[in-house]
């Protein structure tokens, strides 16, 4: 190709893409990177849990308890069933944050097209068999006969639903694996504001809109997933995204078993996490119960509060892991272990002062969640200077999690959660009762997160996380078998990516992203296009 026109995709790239579409997250300052890369996270968390508030609002104030009792039945389930593909998402981020980081796109592209494949069909035939199985879902998790015929209503929809919000999933947390927290923000505010507006909309009914019910909660749930998902696959194609598969590369949606073997062995691990935290809760949930209303009010004022003030350490921890894998994917060992020391320092930092304020003010905060004068507010004061502490020990866990997940080193942080949570969280609130009373209870958490957090460093330090790997080693990008020791610059061959790859794998980049140095893949456009 003569050199006039190789340099006009060049200054197309410039017209098109004015700002980066995806961030090397293995350059520049560690912490004041982590910190950029993790606030959209945790913003995106804040919107999410304020949407649920709100449409509870909506539903419990307006169409009764039994409605209210209906859709959290029903989100029981949603959230069970994207808990159990949580973990296969996070493995997509992994793998394409090591690809994004060995420069490897063609690898990073094969890994997004055969995911999509996977969550695609999952996602649908969960569909086909959760619609007519609704009812009795329901009636599994002993719901009251006055919810029932409400939940099932709520619930079809949902399922009709459960595509859309998986694939949303799904890209979102890929486009964080490329080192985008950005884009994936702004598209979930769409959905959480489209949700909220739609909701009344389509519950109450409004001119030409019928009145809904609680069915149009769930619908309003479809109409916000659907709009803000083809909203962002048009914004990728519009863009020219690097990770954007376009006609020519259908073949890349042709799923790669050993990919699919991958997602499975090392997802499913991470997804299992999910489950046994929501039982431990369940079983913690029991115990309180059986001391009265009360007390099981105070914890569950005490529930709204911890739910925000986990929030900062699950976003630097997920920001760790797509940064630390890849750095991970260039071999950049020494990145790798700061990214852990930043990201326990954040944590500190943010949960610390988060919990300090709530102290504070938490006659105030609590009273937010409790009738005026009750008399579970001291109570509630009581178990929350015991516990809240746990969410600092329980911040450093996530992100060293989250950094030794990123090799693919997935099953110690499983077992290290397994015996915090049920070897040693859930029976000392039980044992300990008959000594300590309702106070063993709100003690539990701290040990139980001082345990973890003990057993996490443990492995951190001493553990073979180091040598572990997503894919095998002939899939695998060059630099990411580098050992802990390898300097902190490791080259990539990119002329041997391209020469190894396949047709399919021949993609002609844009040779610049703006803002962004060429990459050394991005370098080999016009060589490729004069072969």
């Amino acid at each position: 190709m003569p050199e006039a026109s190789a340099s006009a995709p060049r200054q197309s790239a410039r017209t098109v893409n004015p700002k980066p579409q995806t961030r090397d997250l293995t350059q520049g300052p560690i912490a004041s990177t982590l910190l950029v890369f993790a606030l959209p996270i945790l913003a995106g968390n804040v919107l999410q849990s304020l949407n649920g508030s709100v449409n509870a609002i909506w539903v419990g104030g307006h169409l009764g308890e039994a409605a209210l009792t209906a859709t959290a039945n029903a989100n029981n389930v949603m959230f069970a069933l994207i808990g159990a593909v949580f973990g296969i998402s996070m493995a997509t981020n992994i793998l394409i944050a090591q690809s994004m980081g060995s420069k490897n796109i063609a690898q990073a592209k094969r890994v997004l097209g055969t995911s999509a494949t996977f969550f695609g069909v999952v996602s649908v035939l969960i569909a086909l068999l959760g619609w007519p199985l609704s009812r009795h879902l329901m009636q599994w998790m002993s719901t009251p006969e006055a919810a029932l015929p409400l939940a099932e209503a709520y619930l079809k929809i949902i399922f009709l639903a459960i595509p859309l919000l998986f694939m949303f999933s799904f890209v979102t947390a890929a486009l964080r694996g490329a080192g985008d927290t950005r884009t994936p923000f702004w598209f979930l505010l769409v959905v959480v504001a489209l949700d909220m507006a739609l909701n009344p909309l389509l519950i109450f009914g409004w001119g030409p809109v019928p009145r809904m019910g609680i069915q149009g909660s769930a619908v309003a749930t479809l109409i916000a997933n659907a709009v803000s998902f083809a909203a962002l696959l048009g914004w990728l194609r519009l863009r020219r995204h690097p990770l954007w598969i376009g006609r020519r590369q259908l073949g890349l949606f042709k799923p790669d078993l050993t990919i699919v073997r991958t997602l499975v062995v090392k997802g499913l691990p991470m997804g299992v996490q999910i489950v046994m935290i929501s039982l431990a809760m369940i079983a913690m949930i029991s115990m309180v119960n059986e001391h009265g209303v009360q007390t099981a009010s105070a914890y569950s004022a005490a529930l709204q509060l911890w739910t925000y003030v986990q929030m900062p350490a699950m976003a630097i921890g997920a920001a760790c892991s797509s940064m630390a894998a890849q750095n991970v994917g260039a071999g950049l060992w020494k990145r790798v272990s700061a990214t852990a020391n930043a990201g326990m320092l954040g944590n500190l930092a943010l949960t610390g002062s988060l919990i300090a304020l709530i102290v504070l003010l938490d006659r105030h905060v609590l009273g937010w969640f409790l009738p005026g004068g009750s008399p579970s507010l001291e109570v509630a004061r009581h178990l929350n200077h015991i516990a809240i502490g746990s969410f600092l020990f329980f911040g450093v866990t996530f992100v060293l999690a989250g950094v030794v997940r990123s090799t693919g080193a997935v099953m110690a942080p499983v077992l290290i959660l397994a015996i915090a949570m049920w070897g040693i969280r859930v029976p000392v609130a039980r044992w300990l009762q008959p000594v300590m009373g309702v106070d063993a209870i709100w003690w539990s958490f701290p040990i139980s997160s001082v345990c973890s957090m003990l057993m996490m460093l443990a492995y951190y330090r001493w553990g073979h996380w180091r040598k572990a790997r997503m894919l095998p080693a002939r899939q695998a990008g060059p630099a990411i078998t580098a050992p802990p020791d390898a300097a902190d610059h490791t080259s990539v061959n990119a002329d041997a990516l391209l020469n190894n790859a396949s047709n399919c794998e021949r993609i002609v980049m844009p040779a610049e992203v703006g803002s962004q140095p060429p990459s050394p893949v991005a370098n080999q456009a016009q060589a490729v296009d004069k072969s």
